[in-house]
């Protein structure tokens, strides 16, 4: 059996999704499995570096998975050519420089988003790892949902007809820290430590719209600072001045609007933490993260608008449950595979830097909006 090892520096994999999504259910699932299967005699092997700046929390990361390699001196990491490869989960006004540094030292990168704080920056890290002659991507995990790939499917097998719109619903209710810790760091609500949903979550609208509906063209956003006083970690009170809801709406190259509302703000009450309806000529669908619900034309029923008496349709009963026809894997351990793959097997894949400076760039052009209270065009990168 011929073994391609891969050693990867993983710096900021003691955070939330850093430990849950990229190290345990993406890099240590694929070590459990064998490796990432080129054929039955080869397979790719990750082997981390975990990296950090709190030696206590990678120690303890470090020996909950069986005695991982640790260190705090991401220098000396990046000087040591056993680690040919750089992924950053830090938080986002780390990630530019860090980034930066790990191109320098001609490290293949992968990367979360935003990849930087503005879209100059995000196209020049781009630029540099073309300069380099290196490798690069970035996490576009929800492409893989099982929900969003049975919506790929029906866009692909043309159930949809002529698409009109799609209209996503993203969120759920953070809670503030007073009286119960809240689910999300507190350096997501301040703007001085790159906080704010328009960053967080405009990213995954670009590539989501992008890669399914068409390239967005133009947006009109709203944005709020509904709580403007949460509670951090040590349970002191701060004011929160970056926005925890954002309302917008694109365009694409298609013709296609989408809407779609991200909110921390929100109670939910819908099928999942993120839904995205898609309508067509044809028919209809409902992708959650992993469930979709579709209606065709044939099965669409003709409602008749009659507030006075209790609807005799059940409007829920007339969509159907797209099946599981293939077994789904976790979304961020699917990308991690791709990009291992085009690392040693030089395989496509688009999910590049120059990708992720243009998420970046939604959620510049969405802070635009905002502030201007006007449409703004979408140019290219």
């Amino acid at each position: 059996m011929k073994t391609h090892r891969i050693g990867i520096i993983m710096n900021g994999v003691t955070g939330r999704m850093g430990t849950n999504q990229h190290l345990v259910r993406s890099i240590l699932a694929i070590r459990e499995q064998g490796g990432v299967r080129v054929n039955p005699g080869e397979t790719i092997m990750p082997e981390p570096l975990l990296v950090g700046r709190n030696e206590h929390k990678l120690k303890k990361l470090a020996d909950a998975h069986g005695g991982l390699p640790y260190t705090t001196d991401v220098a000396a990491a990046l000087a040591d050519d056993q680690w040919p490869v750089y992924f950053d989960a830090q938080t986002t006004l780390r990630r530019y420089e860090a980034v930066r540094q790990a191109i320098a030292a001609g490290k293949h990168i992968y990367c979360e988003k935003p990849t930087a704080m503005t879209s100059a920056d995000g196209m020049e890290l781009h630029r540099l790892a073309e300069a380099a002659g290196i490798k690069h991507g970035v996490v576009q995990d929800k492409l893989w949902l099982p929900g969003l790939l049975k919506l790929k499917h029906l866009i692909d097998t043309g159930f949809f007809g002529r698409i009109l719109s799609v209209r996503g619903d993203f969120g759920y209710w953070v809670f503030p820290g007073e009286h119960q810790p809240a689910q999300r760091p507190s350096w997501n609500y301040k703007n001085a430590e790159g906080g704010g949903i328009l960053y967080d979550m405009l990213c995954h609208w670009r590539y989501v719209i992008d890669n399914l509906f068409g390239n967005v063209t133009g947006l009109t956003c709203l944005a709020a600072v509904h709580v403007p006083r949460r509670w951090d970690e040590a349970g002191q009170p701060y004011d929160a001045d970056a926005e925890d809801a954002a309302y917008s709406t694109f365009t694409t190259d298609q013709g296609i609007i989408c809407h779609f509302n991200s909110s921390w703000c929100t109670r939910v009450r819908r099928d999942d933490l993120l839904t995205i309806q898609v309508d067509g000529m044809a028919g209809s669908a409902v992708a959650g993260l992993r469930d979709c619900r579709i209606q065709s034309d044939a099965m669409t029923p003709k409602p008749v608008w009659n507030p006075d008496i209790p609807s005799p349709i059940d409007f829920r009963e007339g969509w159907a449950l797209m099946p599981d026809t293939c077994e789904y894997d976790n979304a961020f351990k699917a990308q991690w595979e791709l990009f291992l793959r085009h690392l040693v097997l030089d395989e496509p894949f688009r999910w590049t830097l120059k990708e992720g400076a243009k998420g970046v760039q939604l959620a510049e052009l969405g802070h635009e909006s905002w502030k201007k209270r006007a449409w703004v065009d979408v140019p290219g990168l």
